[in-house]
């Protein structure tokens, strides 16, 4: 990571932070692992590498361009350029405990990690009812205790 004299990585980074999913609001995409990289050359422009859940997300454009909007506000910057990349490739070990937290509470997802499942809600196991949920990214599990349907964020 580089820095200028006018432009810091820091307030870079707080306001992406800021950006919220548009699937989740209120989640951050740095806190759902999202962010991967950020530069800021001598020039105050910013470069920001992001990681896609999957590469056929149809929520990418809308990221980008909150994320171009929040750092074009951040005092200094001259030019924002956002890349997508291959590599690496994103996987749940990179959402935070406060998203897990955040997902499970606010809008019944779990995050799937090590093929096990806990119900957000009543902390049972669930069954896999469906590989495929609303996006690639998700699968739809079934809680064995208290049968509420649970969609599972997954790599």
């Amino acid at each position: 990571m580089t820095s200028s004299n006018l432009t810091s990585i820091q307030d870079v980074h707080l306001a992406i932070k800021a950006v919220s999913d548009p699937e989740y609001p209120g989640i951050s995409i740095v806190d759902l692992g999202l962010l991967e990289n950020v530069e800021i050359n001598m020039a105050d422009e910013v470069l920001i590498q992001l990681i896609p859940t999957f590469s056929g997300c149809p929520a990418l454009k809308i990221i980008a361009q909150d994320i171009e909007n929040v750092v074009k506000g951040v005092s200094g910057v001259k030019k924002v350029d956002i890349q997508w990349l291959n590599t690496p490739v994103w996987t749940v070990d990179r959402v935070t405990s406060k998203a897990k937290k955040d997902l499970a509470e606010n809008f019944t997802v779990a995050v799937q990690i090590n093929k096990k499942v806990e119900c957000p809600r009543c902390h049972s196991m669930t069954d896999k009812k469906s590989h495929f949920g609303p996006s690639r990214c998700r699968s739809i599990h079934l809680c064995e205790n208290c049968r509420e349907i649970v969609e599972v964020l997954r790599d």
